[in-house]
């Protein structure tokens, strides 16, 4: 398609898009009384307007049922957490049986490591990618250091080549190999959080097993962004959130996969809790741990059904739409983004730097700008007028146009107000 930088196109571009009624079903913020331009789903979506009303199902039920509401509540909270497997497993291409909610992030996949990180003395390493989120980092060196090993020894980190901004798939299977049967691990982001690479999770998948080493991802920046094929690529485990792409709320529940070879097996380290026995004998109170023959084996507490019903919201959205059709809109989104920009960098001085991948199958949602030349001073012009992003240093922006609720006309209007604080400053 032959884009135009205006508003008539992007607005025509809107007409013909089948999900553009999704827009209102979220809520937007404000600024100067209007709706803003909002690029920040890859940290924290927006709120979908059914939410409240399966929060306010939850409290209605714990008023009128209290303890009974375990039960007897429409929604039942003793397998409340078991709604979202069949949901969750199309979004992340898995049997429903491979998935569950629970916990948080970082807390899953601390838990996930004691089934997954199982060290000896000649096979101990860690293979994770060169300055991974930070909380990834903290929680792999805990980890070795748990485990009695050095960090410097035990976590191998994959490196950019000198001058480039992105990972290369062939120096990725090569440490890999490189590490060999030393490696016990490869643990990665599926989408790199600052540029918004997409790693090409079956290759990595395959070589990992290949060395004899377990494989997982940390999707935070990949479920509901990308298509995944988590049973297909035969992954170990895999843990993500659902506050960014799946708008369930501030630092909201968290979804596992484990591998359904993994299941039903009482031998397998584990940290067991009660919501992981036996759903059919959880309340024989009995002495000896059970375990569901499914992902909820992983399950430790009782679910937090107040924090997983906006998160069911947002799935119900899902599964209305299907992810090929998210997919498709965001490649298209991503590109007339990438377009206006481009076209902007031609009408000033500044020099915009794209550094998330120009190829459409190794990026998502969002496009990483080194804006070169230009300060803070820009980012909080574009937060004074409006425009919702990141600002990660030395001086890039990340903009994720999220499919569900952002406009054509939105990415037209950026590059309008862009524009001006370029000139302006």
């Amino acid at each position: 398609m032959q884009f135009e930088n205006s508003r008539e196109f992007a607005r025509d571009l809107d007409k013909q898009d089948k999900l553009a009624k999704y827009r209102d079903e979220f809520i937007f913020p404000k600024v100067k009384g209007k709706d803003v331009i909002y690029f920040v789903g890859n940290s924290l979506g927006l709120q979908p307007k059914r939410a409240r009303k399966y929060v306010d199902e939850v409290m209605k039920d714990w008023a009128e049922l209290g303890v009974e509401g375990h039960f007897h509540a429409e929604k039942a909270w003793w397998d409340y957490h078991e709604r979202f497997s069949e949901k969750l497993s199309k979004i992340v291409g898995a049997q429903p049986s491979e998935v569950t909610v629970m916990n948080t992030l970082t807390v899953n996949l601390h838990l996930l490591m004691v089934s997954f990180y199982r060290p000896t003395e000649n096979r101990y390493k860690i293979i994770c990618e060169e300055k991974a989120f930070p909380s990834d980092q903290y929680m792999i060196s805990s980890q070795v250091r748990f485990h009695g090993y050095d960090p410097s020894e035990a976590i191998v980190e994959i490196k950019k080549r000198e001058g480039e901004q992105n990972f290369r798939t062939e120096d990725i299977l090569a440490k890999i190999e490189e590490v060999g049967e030393e490696c016990a691990l490869v643990l990665i982001g599926g989408v790199n959080y600052y540029t918004g690479q997409v790693f090409d999770m079956e290759k990595v998948t395959k070589k990992g097993h290949e060395v004899g080493a377990f494989v997982g991802w940390d999707l935070a920046h990949a479920a509901g962004n990308i298509e995944l094929k988590l049973s297909e690529w035969n992954v170990d485990f895999a843990a993500w959130c659902s506050y960014k792409y799946m708008n369930s709320g501030p630092g909201n529940a968290s979804g596992c996969f484990i591998n359904k070879r993994y299941h039903n097996k009482k031998d397998i380290p584990r940290f067991e809790g009660w919501w992981g026995h036996n759903k059919a004998r959880r309340f024989l109170m009995e002495p000896e741990f059970q375990p569901e023959p499914s992902a909820n084996a992983w399950q430790v507490s009782n679910a937090p059904i107040l924090a997983l019903a906006p998160y069911l919201a947002s799935l119900e959205m899902f599964d209305e739409v299907g992810m090929p059709a998210l997919v498709e809109k965001r490649n298209k989104i991503v590109a007339y983004l990438e377009f206006i920009l481009h076209e902007i960098d031609k009408e000033v001085e500044s020099t915009f730097e794209i550094i998330t991948p120009a190829n459409q199958r190794e990026r998502a949602t969002q496009l990483s700008v080194f804006l070169h030349g230009e300060g803070k001073e820009l980012f909080k012009y574009l937060m004074d007028n409006g425009v919702i992003t990141d600002w990660r240093e030395p001086n890039v922006i990340r903009l994720a146009p999220a499919p569900f609720y952002c406009s054509f006309e939105d990415m037209y209007e950026f590059g309008q107000i862009l524009k001006k604080g370029i000139l302006k400053h």
